[in-house]
């Protein structure tokens, strides 16, 4: 069971209303429950990198089935920097991603950047709550 590309289109439009509606230019990153991509989205005026920290940090969500703020601590640990590592350290362990669960099953990830780290955060959990 995994996000479908309808679910990502609902999350990645509810996310770009909630960026709106804060007056913040975000990238979104949807991704499955392996760390795929399903759909992604540099709204307009969003820095060229956002794109890339989005995805690290909807990674760090779907792979650990938390959000990346409560993983942030753990980023240095040894055992979370070997995991980093094995995903050729594109994992990013900073707030601004939240799992999607269906039935109590992690099923894919959203993650946000290019606001604040909570601004980013809120996009994110707008996103999630459209479904």
């Amino acid at each position: 069971m995994t996000v479908t590309l309808r679910e990502a289109e609902k999350v990645l439009q509810a996310a770009e209303g909630e960026a709106n509606d804060l007056g913040v230019r975000v990238s979104v990153a949807v991704l499955d429950s392996r760390g795929d991509i399903v759909a992604l989205a540099r709204l307009d005026g969003a820095r060229y990198f956002t794109p890339d920290v989005a995805i690290g940090k909807a990674l760090v969500s779907a792979a650990l089935g938390a959000s990346s703020a409560a993983m942030a601590e753990a980023a240095n640990s040894p055992i979370f920097s070997r995991f980093n590592e094995m995903h050729q350290n594109r994992m990013v362990f900073h707030q601004g991603a939240v799992p999607i669960t269906r039935d109590g099953k992690v099923i894919g990830a959203v993650g946000v950047s290019g606001a604040s780290a909570p601004q980013d955060e809120e996009v994110a959990k707008a996103g999630v709550e459209a479904l």
